[in-house]
């Protein structure tokens, strides 16, 4: 499977242009593909999600935080993040995913 390295997007009604790359072009991505489902780094396992969206926020892009709970051996919370505005890819660039 192809991995996004780089990714411009139009951001919702504002229309700014932002570029991103590496595991943050990564990261969006998969917010995008994800759509209203959202992510939660259990479903795209990744070392740092928190710092992610993090800094795709402080770029401006609209992203929410939806808590949910979880059972298991260890119950608790955790967050699904989705993208809360419209969010355009006006170009991307992949490579080939690595054998796991």
């Amino acid at each position: 499977m192809a991995e996004v390295t780089n990714i411009v997007v139009q951001i919702g009604a504002s229309g700014a242009v932002k570029r991103f790359s590496g595991r943050f072009a990564w990261a969006l991505s998969q917010l995008i593909r994800a759509g209203k489902r959202g992510v939660t780094p259990i479903d795209r396992p990744a070392p740092r999600w928190s710092h992610y969206v993090y800094r795709l926020r402080r770029d401006g892009i609209p992203i929410k935080t939806v808590p949910e709970k979880h059972g298991g051996a260890f119950p608790g919370r955790h967050g699904r993040y989705v993208i809360a505005d419209a969010v355009t890819v006006v170009a991307d660039s992949q490579v080939k995913g690595r054998a796991a």
